[in-house]
């Protein structure tokens, strides 16, 4: 278990470099990493706050969802809802067929409806 001062700038350290490839991949798009490797990224960062909630602040990418979408972007109608998943670990799931997939929708689905 680290120590808050470490922890503190462990996870600003994750937070800058999470919002720096967030900025390469959705302003850019120009991804300097695979999606596997900000995953991982964003996953410590989870695992540290989980470890001290105390340094959860409201601008981590951890508290947020996206950012402003690229210049041209053109919004579509979808005629069924796009469900937003976890990862692409998830997505890969969802194109296998996956159990996992199934499992992770309807706990999004049931989380939704609840609230």
């Amino acid at each position: 278990m680290s120590t808050a001062k470490d922890a503190a700038k462990k996870i600003e350290a994750l937070r800058e470099n999470i919002r720096h490839h967030e900025y390469q991949y959705f302003v850019l798009d120009n991804p300097e990493i695979s999606d596997l490797e900000f995953d991982k990224l964003t996953r410590q960062l989870k695992e540290l706050e989980a470890e001290h909630p105390e340094l959860i602040t409201p601008d981590s990418p951890t508290q947020r969802v996206g950012g402003k979408p690229r210049e041209g972007f053109v919004k579509v109608p979808h005629s069924s809802p796009m469900l937003s998943l976890e990862t692409p670990t998830a997505k890969r799931n969802c194109a296998t067929g996956s159990a996992a997939c199934t499992t992770s929708a309807v706990a999004k689905t049931s989380t939704t409806s609840a609230n």
